[in-house]
């Protein structure tokens, strides 16, 4: 026997589509909205038939009992059918589409009725009221059924009350007319259903197309997942609306730019100030894989524009890349230095060979001794005049360097800086960057020379590097410190146009500046200045000491 089946059961329940629920909340809104209106409609119209129907009636009442023969006919003749009352009651009931004119003396009895076999008979509502001389308008039930009604006092020419007069307007009617105002209402209605309808038609299309017909439940995950994605990337996304105003930052961006969630809702320039910075992410400048930094941060920048107008830009972090890369290159350098070092060395040890086999020891010893001499002349002018051993390090090794390339590197006479920088890495950086580009700046030129000055005032500190190279063009004297702006060809681990930009942030991030002009005899003269490169004087011990030990190193 073979299993049965499960049985699916048929589960009703919202659609999933965004399209088709939009669809139905508006359907079901707008069909709300029309039949509330309608009942809204109805209710007041019923009141104001009925209110129109018992004004009738009490009109009617009225103009009966205006009549001065009825009044006298009521006191000199007897209730009757063929009575002047009578006929005159059916007279005005026919003339006028009553349900029913009724004439009643002061004991309510009927002096005229619809039916001849009532009249003669008692009322059966109250007339008391009219009796009493106060006008009544009602909805009541009477021999005839629910009627609206209108009851008068009856007065002879001597205005004394003598009866009553009682007209009814047949409720159905009334009733008659509402119905017959339905359809019309509902003609209405249904054509405003139609054009809410097809709104909601179009709006769910158009909502249909912008969300890409996803549930509500998909939309949701989306969120979330790029909520997870935003602020979990190491990479910095800044999102901007289409006022260019700051829409979105997730963690990475805030860390890279150095700024917080009060950034958002405000321009770039607002929240960074003004600079290449906020350019690229304004979009002032455009481009791919732009270059840019933000504080000590080297930052590669890439914007894409939306379809609403706005855009999104992602930074990445290329710092390290690029102190791997100057690295890289330093190291190439001392590959290079090496090189040739090792050529020199053999070169020299061939000549000293040579005269130790002719014999020539005299001439071997002060061969020898001008060789070690001029490297020792070097380190020790470097080291008598900077006392930092990171900056003494870095000039004694581009001095390697700048030999090797046929530069002369010289440090001035007036080079005074003691062993007292507060940010040693960052002047390692600034002179670093400055020489490279000097040895870059000569290289290949007649009598190539590069002079390095640094001197101290209290706890300022200003460096000079000077080249005998082309100079710099007046008009290129400010583009050159900006991001990206180079002459030169972008090496392989990247793009040019950082070096010198870096120095101006380092000095401007201590209150001072970079600038270039011209070098006395031609090229160009780089000045740097720090106002607070160093700490005070008493907490540090003097700079002669480390001088001295290091010559005694040096002689020993």
């Amino acid at each position: 026997m073979s299993p049965t089946p499960p049985v699916r059961r048929l589960r009703l329940g919202m659609p999933r589509r965004v399209f088709s629920q939009i669809l139905l909340m508006q359907l079901a809104i707008a069909a709300g909205v029309v039949v509330l209106a309608t009942g809204l409609f109805l209710a007041p119209l019923s009141d104001q038939l009925d209110d129109q129907a018992m004004r009738r009636a009490l009109a009617i009442a009225q103009t009966t009992a205006a009549v001065p023969q009825i009044a006298e006919d009521l006191q000199h003749t007897p209730p009757s059918v063929d009575g002047p009352v009578q006929l005159a009651a059916e007279r005005i009931r026919k003339a006028s589409g009553a349900e029913y004119v009724v004439v009643m003396d002061l004991r309510g009895t009927r002096w005229s009725h619809t039916e001849p076999q009532e009249v003669g008979g008692h009322v059966s509502t109250d007339p008391s009221d009219a009796l009493a001389g106060r006008d009544v308008m009602e909805i009541d039930n009477g021999t005839l059924g629910r009627s609206a009604r209108g009851k008068v006092p009856l007065r002879d020419g001597g205005d004394r009350i003598v009866g009553a007069v009682s007209v009814g307007i047949e409720y159905d009617s009334v009733r008659a007319r509402l119905i017959h105002a339905i359809p019309g209402l509902f003609a209405y209605a249904g054509g405003a259903l139609a054009v809410g309808a097809l709104a909601a038609w179009l709006i769910s299309r158009r909502v249909q197309r912008q969300t890409r017909d996803l549930a509500f439940s998909d939309i949701s995950a989306l969120l979330s997942e790029r909520e997870a994605m935003l602020h979990g990337i190491r990479e910095g996304v800044v999102a901007l609306d289409r006022a260019g105003l700051v829409r979105l930052l997730n963690d990475e961006a805030q860390r890279l730019l150095g700024i917080g969630d009060e950034a958002v809702g405000r321009s770039p320039d607002e929240a960074l100030g003004e600079g290449r910075t906020s350019d690229v992410l304004a979009g002032r400048v455009t481009g791919t894989d732009l270059v840019t930094v933000r504080g000590q941060r080297v930052l590669v920048v890439n914007r894409m524009p939306t379809d609403d107008g706005g855009a999104v830009a992602t930074l990445r972090d290329r710092t390290e890349l690029e102190q791997l890369g100057r690295e890289l290159d330093s190291t190439h350098g001392l590959i290079d230095a090496l090189r040739a070092q090792d050529h020199e060395h053999a070169n020299r040890m061939h000549t000293l060979l040579g005269l130790l086999e002719l014999e020539m020891y005299d001439d071997a010893v002060e061969f020898v001794g001008e060789v070690v001499g001029d490297h020792r002349a070097t380190a020790e002018q470097v080291t008598e005049k900077i006392g930092d051993p990171l900056l003494a390090a870095l000039l004694v090794g581009k001095a390697t360097v700048a030999a090797e390339r046929g530069v002369a590197l010289g440090i001035s006479e007036g080079t005074r800086l003691p062993d007292r920088l507060v940010d040693p890495r960052g002047l390692v950086t600034v002179v670093g960057n400055l020489v490279d580009n000097a040895l870059d700046a000569v290289a290949g030129t007649p009598h190539a020379r590069v002079e390095v000055e640094l001197r101290t005032e209290g706890r300022s500190a200003v460096l000079r590097v000077r080249d005998t190279g082309p100079g710099v063009p007046a008009e290129q004297r400010e583009l050159i410190f900006t991001e990206g702006w180079s002459t030169k060809k972008p090496p392989a681990h990247g793009k040019r146009g950082i070096g010198l930009s870096l120095v101006r942030r380092l000095a401007e991030r201590q209150g001072g500046g970079a600038s270039v002009s011209d070098a006395h005899g031609g090229g160009a003269e780089f000045t740097v200045v720090l106002p607070e490169a160093l700490t005070e004087a008493e907490l540090e011990p003097a700079l002669a000491a480390p001088t001295q030990s290091t010559a005694e190193k040096e002689t020993r």
